[in-house]
Formats: structure tokens, sequence, C-alpha cells
């Protein structure tokens, strides 16, 4: 323990010397010199911004440059995720096409001036790779009807910008954000048609990227639905760009929109609704699923059992469990320790659901998100499954599980799930299975989780939690036997014989980046034999 901590702080303060010599040398005048080698290319292909709608939130009202001041906001002192905003020219996509274009032109040379050199704050990686894409592809405001001269300048800061994240991408930790960097580098590739220096390298690179972080099914190793969906969207606007340019698609990104495109039909379109697993939050994907409409992109996926999940489903129920073996500590910045977790959906509604994910600042309300105790699955003597560490101010795994057997049945009258994981062993020297079986006639599910102990370490208690969202009322009855769910006009009843059923409160995080109270039944006993078997049920009344 002590040694592993030794390294730890070692590895920390060789990041920390690190930093120190890159940003040295970022702003010196080797940098400068590097990367303002640029060439006199034409910016030929002008992309449409429409092709970024699946990213960019667009303004029902569009306004006119007039309507911002932007004459000294570049000096001002502004909070961080504003100022990010305003660097990134995101913002030039809720501009109508009718503001002055003088007005922007002065705006983008306002910014040249007190950014002609690097600079840390405005030119961060995903900030700069942002600004790259935004003004290419509003080339309408930017660029067109302009003089030569400031052609020229826009030009040369554009590729200027491009060599920065050619020299950084391989130091960027965050992966989305190396995404959007390969982005904005093929994109400079193909509007001024230079494939050596940009061109290839940024598809070199984005392969590369690609390789590292998605499994032979075409889903991300770190399980995380919100970024399998982000790799989607991504590499549709670059094969879009390739086919608006006259460019041939790459092989390797229609061969990965195909898997990506699979992987989100199996987890969101068969669902028609968010899953609350491994960092995910609920979204509302209909304009992206009319953007792909718009497109020509149909996917289709029949399979059950993908990705580290299975999913049964009929017209009007859901039944959704995580099944999947933790990912390599490296992706795991979001992960959460859910295994086994289940969630119901009946009729459109969510019956029983996970916590969600809290991704913002409050590190207390991360790590709680992480919890198993934030899943609908079972906590021994209230740990987690897995085990998180701090580094790099992100809590990443530590110690992991592997899913020891899986299986399911798919039968008209007839469903069941059945998995287990180690996740306890080494503490508890137990292993944690569950058996979820639904009989679609008689509307009930039936649940046994069964707690092997392989050693005679007994008298450990145990929680079995299900969650609720928060527009959801239970209700005890008076025997203390069952408890009454009410789902909008569906009654539904939780019974556990042989074991203590209380409603307890908690914090629901479905919501991206807030939070809000929700009541949970949890199952609560002790453990005190070598194979306790825990049969519950919830049944529709």
């Amino acid at each position: 323990m002590l040694l592993d901590g030794f390294f730890e702080t070692l590895n920390e303060f060789a990041e920390i010397i690190k930093k120190k010599f890159i940003g040295i040398y970022q702003n010196s005048s080797l940098y400068e010199k590097k990367i303002s080698k640029t060439l006199n290319n034409e910016f030929i292909y002008k992309p449409s911004p429409h092709l970024l709608s699946s990213i960019i939130k667009y303004q029902n009202k569009k306004y006119k440059i007039e309507d911002f001041e932007f004459e000294t906001v570049w000096n001002n002192e502004i909070k961080s995720k504003d100022y990010e905003k305003l660097n990134n020219f995101f913002w030039l996509f809720s501009l109508d096409l009718k503001s002055s274009k003088n007005s922007v032109k002065k705006v983008i040379i306002n910014w040249i001036t007190n950014n002609r050199k690097f600079k840390k704050s405005s030119w961060e990686f995903d900030i700069t790779a942002k600004r790259i894409i935004s003004c290419l592809s509003n080339h309408q405001l930017t660029y067109d009807d302009n003089d030569k001269e400031y052609k020229s300048i826009f030009d040369h800061m554009i590729q200027k910008q491009t060599n920065h994240l050619l020299n950084e991408i391989k130091n960027s930790k965050d992966l989305e954000n190396k995404i959007i960097g390969c982005s904005a580098i093929i994109l400079a590739g193909l509007c001024y048609k230079i494939e050596k220096n940009y061109l290839n390298i940024g598809l070199n690179f984005l392969r590369k990227i690609t390789i590292s972080s998605i499994d032979n099914q075409g889903f991300t190793y770190s399980r995380n639905i919100k970024q399998l969906i982000f790799f989607l969207k991504y590499f549709i606007i670059i094969k879009e760009w390739f086919k608006e340019s006259q460019v041939e698609v790459p092989e390797h990104i229609e061969e990965n929109i195909y898997y990506f495109g699979q992987s989100y039909a199996f987890i969101k379109q068969n669902v028609n609704t968010d899953l609350l697993f491994n960092g995910n939050n609920n979204s509302n994907t209909q304009d992206f699923d009319n953007y792909l409409k718009r497109l020509g992109y149909k996917f289709k996926n029949e399979n059950k059992d993908y990705g580290g999940y299975i999913i049964l489903k009929s017209k009007k129920i859901c039944l959704a469990m995580d099944v999947g073996s933790s990912p390599n500590p490296k992706y795991t910045r979001d992960y959460q320790s859910g295994a086994l977790s289940f969630e119901i959906i009946s009729n459109g509604k969510k019956l029983i659901t996970n916590c969600g994910y809290y991704k913002n600042e409050n590190q207390n309300l991360n790590e709680l998100s992480k919890s198993s105790a934030a899943h609908s699955t079972l906590i021994i003597d209230d740990n987690s499954s897995c085990k998180f560490i701090k580094r790099n101010d992100a809590l990443i795994l530590k110690t992991g599980l592997k899913i020891t057997q899986k299986n399911s049945i798919y039968e008209k009258n007839y469903w069941r799930i059945n998995a287990a994981h180690d996740g306890y062993y080494k503490k508890f020297k137990s292993i944690h299975e569950r058996n979820i079986e639904f009989f679609p006639e008689q509307m009930k599910f039936v649940g046994i989780d069964k707690v092997i102990q392989k050693k005679n370490n007994h008298n450990f208690k145990f929680d079995i939690r299900f969650h609720l969202e928060p527009n959801i009322k239970l209700m005890k009855t008076q025997d203390n036997k069952s408890i009454l769910i009410e789902l909008d006009d569906e009654g539904w009843k939780f019974t556990c014989d042989n074991y203590e059923i209380n409603i307890d409160n908690g914090l629901y995080f479905g919501n991206k980046n807030s939070y809000t109270e929700n009541q949970n039944i949890f199952v609560s006993g002790i453990l005190n034999d070598n194979e306790e078997n825990i049969k519950w049920e919830i049944k529709r009344i």
C-alpha cells in the first residue's frame, strides 16, 4: 500500500514537471516559429453549417452581430465557462446571415490582435478545435466577400491554430477533445486541400484513437452511452464533410459509422428512452434522429446482448441490465459501479431506474453517483462493488470487477436475465449473482439476488436498492409486507418475504448536472449462510 502511494505521488509529480516544461516551451519563440509555418493555400472547400446541427443548439431567434458588444470583451474578466463559449466562436451559429460582415470581421481581427501568439487560456486544445470548426463552417460571415489582406490573415491564423492542435493532440488526456481536435484538423485539410500536413495526419490520429478506445462490436471501451453517441455524431459530420468536398470517404470512417450506428440502435433507438448506466443522463435525441433521417442514415440492431448490456423488450415492457465487466482504468473517468443493476420501463415510463450521473465540479456528488448505492443492485456492508481513486482531478477505477457468468432467455411468455460478478470477492470472499424473470401474462417480475460466500465470513449486512424517479409515489402497506408503487395510471406491488423492506430517501441525478430528491425501496438483512438467496417480486395490480 505504501509503495503504491509512493509511485502514485511520483507519477503526479512527474506530470506536474511535464506540464511546466510544456508551458515554458509553448510560450517560447521556438514554438511560435514552429506553429507559424503555414502555406498560401486558398480556402477552397466551404463546409455547410447545417452539417453541424447534430452538435449545435441552434437558436430559434437569430441575432445580429450588432446585438453583441465585442469592442472590449476580449480584455474583460469573465467567468471561465463564458470565456470558453466566447473563445470557441460557436456563437457564430446564432448569428443572422444578414449581420454586418464588417462587424464580424472587426471582431475576428480584434481576437487575432489579442491572441496572435499562443495564450494558454484562449488556445486550450478543445477551445481552439471548436474555433477552427466554427470559423470555417460560418464562412459566409467570417470569410466570404472580404478583402484579400483580411483573407490572408484569416487563412494564416486557421493554419497556425491547426499546427498547434497537431502539436498538442498527443498531450490531450480527454478522449472527446481528441475527437474534436481530429475533426478540426481534418476539416482544415479539406478546406485548404492540404493532404500531407493536415488531412492524412488527422485521419491517422483518428484511426489510432478508435483502435485504442472502441471494442470489436463498435462500443466504446468506457461503456459510456453518451460517449458512444458523441463518437457517432462526429464521425458522421466528418463523413459529410468528405462527401460535400467531393473527396472519397475513407473506409475506416464508413466502417466505424456502421458499428457505432449498430450500438446506437441497440442502446437508444430500440429502447426509445435513456438508460441510466455508466455516465448517462436523460437526453432528448429526437433532433439527432431527425438529423440522421434527413441525411439518409438508418441503423438496426436486433441483438439482445450487446456492449455489456442485456435488453429484453416488447411493445409495453423493457427490462435492461448492466452485465459488463469494468473497463480498463484509463476509460473509467465517468464509469459507475452499477454491475447487475437494472431498469424496467412500462409503457414508456420508468418503473425502476438508476440514479443517473453527476459530472459537475462537486466531487462529493460525483463520487456518490459513482457508488453502487446509486444503482438498483446489491450492496454489501455499505461498500461499492468497485473502488475509485482520485487522479488528475477525476475519480478513476482503482479496483474493478469481472462478470463471471451471464445468459438470457427471451420467449413470448417468459424472459430471464442471469449474471454474476466478483466485485465483492476480494474483501468479502463473496460472489453476487442476480436472476430476474419476467412473466408477461401475469405482468410479474421475480428476482433472486444470490450471495455466495466462499469463506465463513458471516454477519455482513446487505442492502438491495430499487430506485424510482422523483415523480413516483410509494406507500408501505399496514402489514409491512408490501410496498405499493403508483406510476401515473399504473399500480405495482413490491414484495420480499423473509427480509425487512422499507422506503428510503435518496438523490436523483438523471438530469444533467443537477439533482433532486427521490425515493427508493430497500431490502436489508444479514448474510448468515454460505449461500443467501434474497427473493423479491414486482407485480402489476
